[in-house]
Order: structure tokens, then sequence, then C-alpha cells
């Protein structure tokens, strides 16, 4: 288990990502302290005792912090590394009436099923379990203007991604619009189908452990991830061509302005070996958590190999 120098319980939780809130720790970049990031879901636990939206009060995905870096200024570029995600012993399958692609087949009426978690399994049902693989469903700083949400849609500096690949191991680079970056983390889950068909995962509490750095990047346009073997870039927009397009720009962008490639080359291996999916569906315009969602737009994920980069 790794050491938390720093932890931050649930009760720092936030509604949004917002630079007017207070920070509930200061951090210089790049000491390797590590901060864990303690998680809240019990607007989930509040849907399955009371079996209806309008009896839940607790706030649907709130994020804990936030973090001021010190030395952060706008324009430049966090990084996160996931070096732990601590669960506790059970997690949420929940339906939320008229969300998800699936809402039309689940009618009206919520669902929410209490999953156990036991010997690194989730238990699903009577007879199928799935290992756990922890992730951070929302993480960001703070933006420059107004406050972000905590569900939808995504932004520039982060929000509620919902990406597979921000688990442990992997290095979150994010955007600085605001002086200290404001970092804040939460929704984690225990598993999540990639494309989140339900608009949900199996939700749980946990605590994310990580450390900070700055960067020496181009300002990013869009956050990006780091694995052992690829680099993802997150693609941003609506309609979902759009956030296509911006993904595969910023990639070409990465190779052609970052390493030195030649455009015709960049081209090339990206046609071979490049490939996109959806993320989660959080495109959606000015929600309200407890009524019906419509996503007008979605996460993209665009991966490349590190083996092309050669070393």
């Amino acid at each position: 288990m790794t050491a938390i120098d720093h932890r931050l319980d649930k009760s720092h939780g936030k509604p949004g990502f917002d630079a007017s809130a207070e920070p509930a720790l200061r951090i210089a970049p790049g000491t390797g302290e590590t901060i864990g990031f303690e998680t809240n879901d019990a607007v989930y636990a509040q849907l399955f005792e009371r079996g209806s939206l309008d009896q839940v009060t607790a706030q649907i995905n709130p994020i804990t912090g936030p973090v001021y870096v010190e030395g952060a200024r706008p324009g430049d570029t966090l990084c996160v590394t996931v070096h732990e995600i601590q669960l506790i012993d059970h997690g949420w399958s929940v339906y939320l009436p008229g969300t998800g692609a699936l809402a039309g087949r689940m009618g009206d009426e919520a669902m929410a099923r209490r999953i156990p978690i036991s010997q690194g399994e989730a238990v699903l049902t009577e007879t199928v379990r799935t290992p756990v693989l922890p992730m951070i469903g929302c993480i960001g700083t703070a933006p420059a203007e107004g406050v972000g949400s905590t569900i939808m849609p995504s932004y520039s500096f982060g929000g509620n991604m919902d990406l597979t690949d921000a688990r442990p191991g992997a290095r979150i680079y994010l955007p600085v619009e605001v002086p200290g970056a404001l970092l804040s983390i939460g929704d984690i889950h225990a598993v999540m189908a990639r494309g989140e068909s339900s608009f949900v995962a199996i939700e749980t509490e946990g605590t994310a452990v990580v450390s900070v750095e700055l960067v020496q990047t181009r300002p990013l346009r869009a956050p990006r991830i780091e694995t052992d073997d690829e680099w993802l870039f997150v693609g941003l927009g609506g309609p979902v061509q759009e956030s296509i397009n911006r993904g595969y720009e910023d990639m070409f962008d990465f190779l052609v302005l970052d390493h030195g490639w030649a455009a015709d080359d960049a081209y090339v291996v990206m046609s071979a070996v490049a490939h996109s999916e959806l993320g989660g569906p959080t495109g959606a315009l000015d929600p309200d958590p407890l009524h019906p969602m419509t996503a007008r737009g979605a996460v993209t994920v665009h991966r490349l190999p590190k083996s092309v980069l050669g070393g």
C-alpha cells in the first residue's frame, strides 16, 4: 500500500471546479509527496436506501480538494501521477431514469444495486464476477471563468471524463488556467466498461493516491494521459466528429511539433496504428443531476503506441 503524506478526506468535497474555492492543501510540485483524495458516493447509497430520486439529497459526483500547487501559472501543464486507488468493500450500480444509452430499455423506474467488492473482484450478479480495475472518473484543475460541472460536459481543464486509463500507473496531464492550478479529484470507479453505456460505472468510494509535477509542454488544449505503452489524446467537442478531429489533431501536433516528425510521416503512421474510441458520454450542457440528462457530445480517446517514438 502506498504511503500517503497528505490525506484529504471527503469532508473536503465540492460541487464543482471553482477558482474561488479555498484550497484544502498547498503543496510544492516535484517533491514526490503523495496526496490521498478520499471520494464520496453518498448519493448512490441514498438512492439504494430510499428508492426514489425525489428522496435523494446528497451531491452527485462531489470532488475532493482543491490542492494549490505552488508555482503553477496559466499556460503551464500539471502532471498527476496515479500511484494507487484504494477501494472500500462495496460499490453501486444504478440506473437514473432518462440517462445513458439504455434509457429506452430501462424505463422510468430508478434502480440501485449494492455491488460487493471482495478479493479483488466486483460481484455483479450471483453468477458473474469481474476483476476490479479502479480508475478516476472526475479529475481536473479550476477554470479561469465560471464553475465547471462535475457531471458534464468535460472541459479543456478536465472534469468528468470517465476514462478507464486514468488508473494506477498513469500520468494525467492537465492544462493550468489559474494560479496554483487547484487540482480536485472525485468519482472513483471500481470497474467500468469503455464507453460507459449506462452513464455510470461500478461507482464506489475510495482514495486516489497521487503526486504532482509541473512539466514543460506547449500549452495543452485538452487533457492527455500517458501509460507504460501508450499516449492517449482526449478529444472534446460536439458533435462527436468535432471531438474526434480535435483528438487526432492533438496527436498529429504531438508528433510533428513536439517530436519533429515530417507531416507525411505522422499522417501515414497515424493511419496505420493510431486507434480511437468513445470515452464517457459527457457532452450535454447545463445538466440537472436528478433529472434526465441527454448527452450531445462525447469524450473521445485517441491511442498512440509509444513504440513508434523509438528509444
